[in-house]
This record gives C-alpha cells, structure tokens and sequence, in this order.
C-alpha cells in the first residue's frame, strides 16, 4: 500500500511560513497517551488550555463558573476586575468587588475568627459566576495550604451543582493583585505544584496557564494533569 500523503496544517504553502522559530509565544505540546487510551477516567483530570484567552473564553460564553483570587484592598489589576467590567448583564464594579471583600472580611474576624481561611466569594454575574478565593487577612499574597482549602471548599460547592459546570479556573502564578508564593523558596511554585494541589483538592475543571508560561516553547507540555506515569520514569532516571 502505498504512503499516504502527509495531512498539512494550512491551505496553500502558509505551512513553509509557519516555522516556530518565528514566534517567542509558543509551547510544544505533547499527547498525554494514546487517542481513546484514557476515555473511562476523562473527568478525573483538569484540562489545560495552552494558548487560550482565558477572557475570551468567559466572554463568549464557553463557562458558567470561573475561579480565581480576590482581595479586600485593590483588584483592579486582577482578571475579576476585568470580567465585571466587560460582562455585559455584570451589575459589579472592580471597586465594588473590594467593598464586598473587605465587608466579609471585617464581619468573620467579628464572627467567625477561629474559622480556617481562605473562604469563597461568589459574585453573580448572572452568565457567569465567580468562586473568588478570599485572600487572607493581613497576607498580601497566597499560599498552596491557602489554594488546597480553596479548591477543597471550590469542589464541594460544585459537586452535584451541574448549573455551575463547565467550570475554569486561573492558575494563581504570574499575577498582580493576588501573587502565589511558596513560603520555603518566597517565589512562586512550578505549574505543576499547583495543578496538583487543585487536582488533591478535588478540583476538576479547566485550568489556565499563565501566559508568561506561553513562552515554554523549549520544554514539552501536556494537554491534562495527571501528567502521564511515563514522566515520573524519566525524573526516577528511567527512559
């Protein structure tokens, strides 16, 4: 049988033009194993959109719920911030998104002090709701134990909830209102440690990278989490 002829990406010759030298803003994605092999588990795994406008995606439609940080000072810099102000049946402002914040936070360290932070906010936006992760009171960042009881308090008030589903979700590195810090190093932890905190936390949905992460086009990237078993083999110095 004769070869078949190789499939092209574009019409005409773009595919001579498309050479990946030319671009800064590239990953080299990866398959995370064989077309079908892991069809019986394909909800148990957070999905990465590598290359995707996560604000674009929101604005078309193509979620009901997104997660992501929120603070009682300042968010104007942040993706809540935004989302209330391009949505267009959003009744919220990025100033009235603090002023609820910073109200819930004076009223739990009156009521409800002894209770372990972070708590969720939810701003309706009516075709989208948003899960906020309240930072911390007297932090000006987050921290994974911060993100695991997030995204633990984010899975029960999304389990049996299929009005909230699909649901994505930013990756808390690389930000400006709400850093992500890991307290031994104080930089920020790989993308991996987060997807696996989300992922033990119970968390399911899509996440974002950062797209300061676009620009990992040396290393090989996977589409889900968990990454596949092969990459444990390879960091335990087997091929």
């Amino acid at each position: 049988m004769a070869d078949r002829p190789q499939i092209r990406l574009y019409d005409d010759e773009a595919d001579l033009l498309m050479g990946v030298d030319q671009f800064p803003d590239r990953v080299s994605l990866l398959p995370s194993a064989a077309p079908g092999a892991a069809a019986h588990a394909a909800e148990e795994r957070i999905r990465i959109l590598w290359g995707q406008d996560m604000l674009r995606d929101m604005l078309d439609g193509r979620y009901r719920s997104v997660v992501c940080g929120v603070n009682d000072a300042d968010n104007s810099h942040g993706i809540i911030a935004q989302l209330v102000d391009l949505v267009p049946q959003s009744q919220w402002t990025a100033r009235g998104v603090s002023s609820y914040a910073r109200m819930f936070q004076e009223s739990v360290s009156v009521h409800a002090a002894q209770d372990r932070e972070p708590y969720v906010l939810k701003y309706d936006l009516d075709s989208v709701l948003i899960l906020a992760l309240l930072r911390p009171k007297g932090k000006d960042h987050f921290t994974l134990d911060d993100l695991a009881r997030g995204f633990t308090t984010i899975a029960k008030m999304l389990r049996g909830r299929r009005e909230r589903i699909p649901v994505a979700s930013v990756s808390f590195l690389g930000a400006r209102s709400n850093r992500l810090i890991d307290p031994e190093t104080g930089d920020e932890p790989s993308f991996e440690r987060v997807l696996k905190t989300a992922y033990l936390a119970g968390y399911r949905g899509d996440m974002y990278p950062a797209p300061q992460l676009w620009r990992s086009g040396q290393v090989g990237v996977f589409p889900s989490y968990p990454f596949p078993e092969g990459l444990e083999r390879m960091r335990g110095g087997s091929s």
